[in-house]
């Protein structure tokens, strides 16, 4: 795929996503259990489950899911994402709304944004509601890694929509990824190099997100971006303070990597870097407070366990009623590698943990 991107004869990550989706992308097939259609809310894609309607049954909970991929790989229509949604609408016999939104290189920040957005948003109108039977007061928002980032964005943009009248009721994150301001931390730190997702894996997505270049990873490794002479940053320091957020079973002996002279041409070249609706962790208190009861997914070996944390913390310091749900032997990605030949313990494993939770507070 690098070689394709390096001859130019296209880009490497659309190459990846052909082949993915290619050997691996699945009909809308539904059965006795599950019906499995795909519409199109206000532009954007999106893949429906809906569970049979039961005898006296008037309306049903449901939960819109915004899958990961670091906002450029997979889809709604994967079998490892198109399996958890069936799950998930089994389980809880909820409507499951996937959303399918455009990816990186298509399109870069905002944009994947503005389709979880668009989406969401025409999903919790009351007309579309009643048409799918779905209760208004029992909708969930969630997603796993770069869908748990637009999660967590979508849900502080609605949050300050003074003209809906319906909001979710609940938000659950999955090892969110939620700051580019600091690739320090802790857990970026002890698993920098860690499979599925080392840091510099990360690093890369952040920068094809914001159509940025790669010239400038190392130095937003080292945090040249987040400097004390930037600036732009100093008023977000203090809402990613992990020495202050995190316990100190996270922080371990870890150090901060805290630069005094740093290129703020970088938040220049790349304002997103510090744009809440990317970065939800730098969201000021605020809009904190009005976030939803909260689920948030951390895994200990994990470059992202720090941002899920961090944001847990938060949440609670603003007054929300927050889940901090931490797996020590599990990996980033793990929950969605529940069938064969990624049929994983750890997937099984978290996945039961949060369907459970969503099963008794939505």
């Amino acid at each position: 795929c690098h070689l394709i991107h390096y001859l130019r004869l296209s880009h490497h990550l659309i190459v990846l996503n052909y082949l993915i989706c290619t050997f691996d992308k699945l009909k809308s097939v539904s059965s006795e259990d599950i019906n499995i259609t795909d519409a199109v809310f206000d532009g954007v894609e999106v893949r429906v489950f809906e569970p049979p309607a039961k005898r006296d049954e008037r309306l049903k909970r449901s939960v819109v899911y915004i899958h990961g991929g670091g906002w450029a790989l997979a889809s709604a229509r994967t079998s490892l994402y198109n399996n958890l949604c069936r799950i998930m609408a089994e389980s809880l016999n909820a409507v499951v709304v996937s959303v399918e939104y455009r990816l990186v290189p298509e399109v870069c920040f905002p944009e994947q944004f503005h389709d979880a957005l668009r989406a969401t948003k025409h999903f919790l109108q009351p007309d579309v509601l009643a048409e799918y039977s779905v209760d208004p007061s029992r909708i969930a928002i969630s997603g796993d890694s770069a869908g748990g980032n637009l999660a967590a964005a979508v849900c502080q943009q609605l949050s300050k929509d003074e003209h809906l009248t319906i909001r979710p009721k609940l938000q659950a994150l999955i090892y969110p990824v939620l700051q580019a301001f600091d690739f320090n931390t802790p857990s970026y730190q002890q698993n920098m190099n860690m499979p599925v997702l080392p840091r510099y894996v990360m690093i890369n997505y952040w920068i094809d997100y914001f159509n940025g270049n790669y010239d400038l990873a190392h130095s937003l490794l080292i945090n040249n971006h987040t400097a004390l002479d930037v600036g732009q940053a100093l008023s977000f320091r203090g809402r990613l303070n992990w020495t202050s957020l995190l316990p100190s079973s996270f922080k371990k002996n870890y150090k901060p990597v805290i630069q005094t002279t740093g290129k703020a041409e970088i938040v220049q070249q790349i304002p997103a870097l510090l744009d809440v609706r990317a970065v939800p962790l730098l969201a000021e208190n605020e809009t904190l407070q009005l976030q939803p009861k909260t689920y948030i997914l951390t895994c200990e070996n994990d470059v992202l366990r720090d941002d899920g944390v961090m944001y847990a913390k938060r949440l609670e310091k603003a007054g929300v009623e927050v889940t901090l749900d931490h797996f020590d032997d599990c990996f980033h990605g793990c929950m969605i590698f529940t069938i064969w030949p990624t049929d994983f313990s750890a997937g099984i494993q978290t996945r039961n943990s949060y369907i459970k939770w969503l099963d008794e507070n939505l």
